[in-house]
């Protein structure tokens, strides 16, 4: 194969084998962490991790400073194709104690999107003082 993807007989091999999905995977994860980062500047970079691929638990590890600032386990997904009820479950199951589970997703040529449980959206939106 040469440096181009192609075989000597010009056949074109795809981009989408494992190792390049967790590479998109991992540095999806590393966009999210440095956002984090530029809107909490009061948080080290060590206050905020990303999980090895294949490691258990949150995709985005929080020391507790950070966890008190950004109460979420984050379950982060780059994939054309989501199968949302999974990725849901699989936020839940790794969701530390007082924490809200959030999905942050992806797919190519697209915004970033994250699911939260509506309970939670309508608290968000709540209206803080009416009077």
């Amino acid at each position: 194969m040469d440096i181009f993807g192609k075989y000597n007989k010009g056949v074109v091999m795809s981009a989408n084998t494992p190792r390049s999905r967790k590479a998109k995977g991992r540095e999806f994860q590393k966009e999210i962490r440095q956002k984090l980062l530029e809107l909490y500047p009061q948080l080290d970079p060590d206050d905020i991790k990303c999980a090895l691929m294949s490691e258990a638990g949150e995709d985005i590890k929080l020391s507790p400073a950070a966890r008190k600032l950004i109460p979420y386990s984050i379950e982060a997904k780059r994939q054309e194709k989501l199968n949302i009820w999974d990725a849901i479950k699989q936020a839940e199951s790794n969701t530390k104690d007082g924490a809200t589970p959030v999905v942050i997703f992806k797919r190519n040529h697209s915004i970033s999107y994250a699911i939260i449980p509506a309970d939670h959206f309508f608290e968000l939106t709540k209206p803080k003082n009416i009077i």
